[in-house]
């Protein structure tokens, strides 16, 4: 965090430390030992906040790990330490995500990482690169993602499944609109 801010307090505060007690320094370390396996960095592999921010914040880090998913896909890595520099590796490195196929929800912002606002945001956004890390035949982390199960019917069975009715529906076995009234009866 930038040293010329006011800290917060109040209502920023206590939304700070709500986002913050999401964050799992299992699923962080989990993250960071795959990116350790991808990369062949060596990095420190402890999930605590303090050492998921320092190894990360600069974006080096997430780019090589975009690099080494697919090869050339980001050209330029900011090996400077200047904010831009920096910020610039952080959306490099999303915009590569979201064409690796991290649904935008799953992806965070970059001043999440960089002024560490919600380091959650970004477990996330690692896990789910981690479960498409497969794809380009990489270590994946995560639970295995489905695969889709296309069904293909007949016309026949298709028009079979438009004559009948679904127990959704219910039954209509008995029914009538008798003892049925709404509101008030009318008095006269």
């Amino acid at each position: 965090m930038s040293s010329n801010r006011a800290p917060k307090s109040g209502f920023a505060a206590e939304a700070q430390r709500k986002i913050n007690s999401k964050y799992s320094e299992e699923l962080a370390q989990e993250c960071l030992e795959w990116i350790k396996v991808v990369t062949g960095e060596p990095i420190n592999t402890a999930g605590d906040m303090d050492n998921f921010f320092e190894v990360l914040k600069d974006g080096v880090l997430l780019c090589k790990l975009a690099n080494s998913l697919q090869p050339g896909s980001i050209k330029k890595v900011n090996e400077s330490k200047m904010a831009f520099k920096c910020m610039e590796n952080i959306s490099a490195f999303l915009a590569c995500a979201k064409n690796f196929g991290v649904p935008t929800q799953e992806t965070f912002q970059s001043v999440d990482l960089w002024e560490r606002q919600n380091l959650n945001s970004v477990v996330i956004c690692l896990q789910s690169l981690g479960r498409k890390a497969h794809n380009f035949g990489k270590p994946s982390i995560g639970p295995k993602e489905a695969d889709k199960n296309v069904r293909n019917f007949s016309e026949e069975q298709l028009r079979a499944g438009q004559n009948v009715i679904s127990l959704q529906y219910g039954s209509n076995k008995g029914a009538n609109q008798s003892g049925i009234n709404f509101g008030n009866t009318r008095h006269m």
